[in-house]
């Protein structure tokens, strides 16, 4: 029976390490436990599934793409959340929303029914770019709104700064702090609320049809999906597992392009590898235990060429 499933909220802006902290989070669990993760995604496509992919049991994963989860909140939310609970049966929740989401409102979402008696509410655990907040980088509204309902705020990127930019930050922000780099936070500092017993729901969990399944008309040809909304434009391809790219390639025609984010995860002539950036930075590439397909979304401030893009991307398959 599903009741009380604790469940945490990761929040915080694009590109702060949310991601990388949940796979941190992963790799900590207790043996013979089963925890799900639903993912939310600002594109089409939907990466951080691939990127947190494990060859593991007792690991569920689900996307919700296309949006922020509380703009998305009617069909795929609530049919996703219901479906990956009643699949996974987990022990315990993660819900990373989309960095350019509202946390404040999927919050109150999950504390009202159908969930509630379903799921145990943790407080927020927020992630922060310490190093952006060092050069005052400002937070959208919707994420500098939720600052005072984190339980706790972890501040990612943080290897490279000095005391005197530490203490700034503190002074600033006034709550519990974690300091870290690479998302790497132990399982128990995260934030619990004690849980009082409750009955479970008597409600039934959201269901519906799946959405079509996006399939290949051929191999050679990839599904190339474009969103364009008020928090930024994206375009994202997958592409048939047997297709292969040059490594060198793809990171030449990334390299001077002007995303606000990158994420990838691509059968090369080096192997299955892995990349997750933001503006600015160079692609680090990792190894990927991904297989299924390969993926590769790009979200722009602005609308951008797309028969450009989608030249650029074709030509750097190999033959």
């Amino acid at each position: 029976m599903l009741k009380q499933i604790p469940t945490h909220l990761i929040a915080g802006p694009l590109g702060a390490g949310k991601t990388s902290l949940i796979r941190h989070l992963l790799a900590q669990r207790p043996a013979g436990e089963r925890w799900a993760v639903l993912i939310n995604e600002f594109g089409q496509i939907g990466l951080d599934a691939a990127l947190l992919a494990r060859d593991e049991d007792g690991l569920s994963f689900s996307e919700v793409a296309g949006g922020c989860l509380c703009c998305v909140n009617g069909v795929p939310f609530q049919v996703g959340l219901g479906r990956l609970l009643r699949k996974a049966k987990p022990d315990r929740l993660f819900i990373e929303p989309s960095g350019l989401g509202h946390p404040l409102s999927l919050l109150e979402q999950l504390a009202a029914a159908p969930w509630e008696g379903v799921l145990a509410v943790q407080p927020l655990l927020m992630v922060l770019d310490a190093a952006a907040l060092a050069t005052n980088v400002p937070l959208a509204d919707s994420q500098r709104d939720a600052l005072a309902h984190a339980g706790l705020l972890v501040l990612n990127k943080s290897d490279g700064l000095d005391a005197a930019s530490r203490a700034a930050i503190e002074t600033r922000l006034q709550r519990a702090l974690y300091w870290t780099s690479q998302g790497r936070v132990p399982f128990g500092r995260l934030p619990i609320a004690s849980v009082a017993a409750a009955a479970s729901s008597s409600a039934a969990l959201p269901d519906g049809p799946l959405p079509p399944a996006a399939v290949w008309r051929s191999a050679e040809e990839p599904i190339c999906l474009i969103q364009d909304q008020p928090e930024g434009w994206s375009i994202g391809w997958r592409w048939h597992p047997s297709q292969r790219f040059d490594l060198l390639q793809v990171q030449q025609w990334l390299a001077p392009l002007p995303w606000r984010r990158a994420k990838l995860v691509l059968h090369t002539n080096a192997g299955w590898l892995a990349a997750n950036a933001l503006q600015g930075q160079a692609l680090h590439w990792q190894n990927s235990e991904w297989r299924k397909d390969s993926r590769l979304e790009l979200i722009f401030s602005g609308a951008q060429d797309q028969a450009a893009l989608r030249a650029a991307m074709a030509a750097c398959r190999l033959a």
